[in-house]
């Protein structure tokens, strides 16, 4: 069970996808030493890694044996660029083809996801996705659900991307409505 400390810490980790030790011990007003036995929990969960100074979210994808999306069944493609993995209690993991089944699948399950993650379209590096910018209705079609939806971890690149490629730049909660809508009008490739 994790103390409040810890709940802290694996928050501001998984907003800032990385923390200092130090900034941590100042944070919370503790030694390092006190730090590195809190993120000893979640690492043994699986949640966080070390990294050189500091803490990140841990890379989950090695670990899915998952062969299709949860959300609409499709095959998941092994390069994984457009997924989304859901963390949920217990330990459990979900994944889907891609953030349009992601977020609905996340919505759907409400309060059991623990953490959601998806990949940065420009970096591929992986992001925490109720923190990511989505664009949607974009003129790139990368064949998977519609209405697509493309993650990006920092809002200037997908700003960026939606002046060439056309679209709409939206947080988490505007993302889930707009799909959610498109959803209910039947506008979706796959209807769960």
């Amino acid at each position: 069970m994790k103390s409040k400390r810890q709940e802290q810490i694996y928050q501001m980790i998984q907003e800032e996808g990385h923390v200092k030790i130090r900034d941590l011990s100042e944070k919370f007003e503790v030694s390092e030493m006190t730090i590195h036995r809190d993120l000893k929990l979640l690492m043994e969960q699986g949640l966080v890694k070390k990294i050189f100074g500091g803490v990140q979210l841990q890379e989950v994808s090695n670990k899915i044996q998952q062969k299709q999306c949860t959300y609409c069944h499709k095959p998941i493609s092994n390069e994984g660029k457009l997924t989304y993995q859901l963390i949920l209690s217990a330990n459990r993991i979900e994944r889907t083809c891609c953030a349009h089944c992601g977020i609905l699948r996340h919505k759907q399950l409400g309060e059991v996801v623990l953490q959601a993650l998806c990949h940065d379209f420009m970096t591929n590096t992986t992001i925490s996705a109720t923190t990511a910018w989505f664009v949607m209705d974009t003129s790139l079609q990368m064949g998977c659900c519609e209405p697509q939806v493309l993650t990006f971890g920092n809002k200037d690149h997908a700003e960026k991307f939606v002046k060439g490629f056309d679209g709409t730049v939206l947080r988490f909660e505007e993302a889930a409505e707009r799909v959610t809508e498109a959803m209910q009008a039947g506008c979706c490739s796959k209807q769960k």
